[in-house]
């Protein structure tokens, strides 16, 4: 069994005053949640022993009902029957910890946040340490890209930080304009130089630029 160290930023919580972890690995089960605890740097923090070689999904449920993604979650995965993204991580021989979230992230760096009125529903479990649905990046975390816009971007092939960044201002903008008015308004210009510091982790590049930024132009 490895020891993995999950966390989240002060950032990520808002209001809250507490948060707890739920996943596969503990059949996501309020009764068996992991409560997180806040540190003198200001990142909460949970460690769990999982088992090597399988994948996990999970995500972090806060006390005022709110769901969050783990900021730092190497993927995300799509669950089309629940509308939501669930943080994934794999544990390999060689994993020590989990990467915890740059200090810096900005608040457009949240991953998809839902309120739940119950406890959750369990995800589809995965099997043999294997995803059966599509692996993708936050693309929310670019600048001038929401929710709808990115749903845009998965329909045209566009999953992750990566395939954004290979994308054209040309193609991007074409997307869009064929999505209609409410979204030919929008300059995608700049998504693809975002998206390559996404992809390379840059995030403290990152956030400088969209600092500059202005609904991502």
């Amino acid at each position: 069994m490895k020891e993995i160290i999950f966390s989240l930023p002060q950032e990520a919580l808002g209001t809250a005053s507490s948060v707890v972890l739920l996943g596969d690995f503990n059949d996501w089960d309020l009764d068996k949640a992991i409560l997180l605890k806040k540190g003198k740097d200001g990142i909460w923090k949970a460690a769990v022993k999982l088992k090597p070689g399988h994948t996990y999904e999970y995500r972090f449920l806060l006390d005022d009902g709110r769901w969050v993604n783990d900021w730092a979650a190497t993927a995300y995965v799509h669950k089309h029957h629940f509308g939501i993204d669930n943080s994934v991580i794999t544990i390999g021989e060689d994993t020590v910890v989990a990467k915890e979230p740059a200090k810096a992230a900005s608040a457009r760096a949240k991953a998809p946040a839902k309120k739940a009125a119950k406890a959750p529903a369990k995800p589809a479990r995965s099997t043999g340490g294997k995803i059966a649905e599509i692996i993708k990046n936050d693309l929310t975390k670019i600048e001038g890209v929401g929710p709808a816009i990115a749903k845009l971007l998965e329909k045209e092939n566009i999953h992750s930080f990566k395939d954004l960044s290979k994308a054209t201002a040309k193609k991007l903008k074409e997307i869009l304009d064929a999505a209609g008015s409410k979204f030919a308004m929008h300059n995608p210009k700049s998504w693809p130089k975002q998206a390559k510091l996404a992809a390379a982790e840059k995030w403290e590049e990152l956030k400088a630029l969209q600092d500059e930024l202005i609904g991502g132009k």
